[in-house]
């Protein structure tokens, strides 16, 4: 993949993103703010046993903030828990360092967000629903 598709990935998920909506019956959710720039994103999600059958965002950021949040949900829905931690982590780890882990690698949305290393100050947008996500996997509604 190029830059130019990669930027085209981003611009389509910030432009119409998916999944930004209310989540009725969700069973859990958190809510995260960055401070430095606004962004305030929650995350719902509709555990079944160990299962992510749904996960939606709502609230409000950067163009980057709602292509992750959008990208995350796209990413995650079908996942079990311990590997949508383990895919959080891994993309933690992307967007810190641009270090890929093969899960990221594989997976063309996330790689997308991969040059955000390179500007220090969009890693918090980049992360942020990931980190929420986190969040919301330990709390139930």
């Amino acid at each position: 993949m190029n830059e130019e598709l990669y930027q085209e990935v981003l611009l389509q998920h910030s432009r119409r993103p998916k999944n930004l909506s209310p989540l009725p019956g969700a069973t859990h959710r958190a809510e995260g703010v960055n401070a430095l720039c606004g962004d305030e994103i929650t995350i719902e999600l509709t555990r079944e046993g160990d299962t992510l059958r749904a996960v939606h965002f709502q609230g409000s950021g950067c163009a980057i903030c709602t292509a992750s949040a959008s990208i995350l949900t796209c990413e995650t829905t079908g996942l079990r828990a311990p590997e949508a931690r383990a895919l959080a982590e891994d993309f933690r780890r992307l967007a810190v360092s641009g270090e890929a882990a093969p899960a990221v690698a594989d997976r063309p949305r996330l790689a997308a967000l991969g040059t955000v290393h390179r500007y220090p100050q969009r890693v918090k947008c980049a992360t942020l629903a990931w980190e929420t996500l986190l969040a919301a996997l330990d709390h139930p509604v």
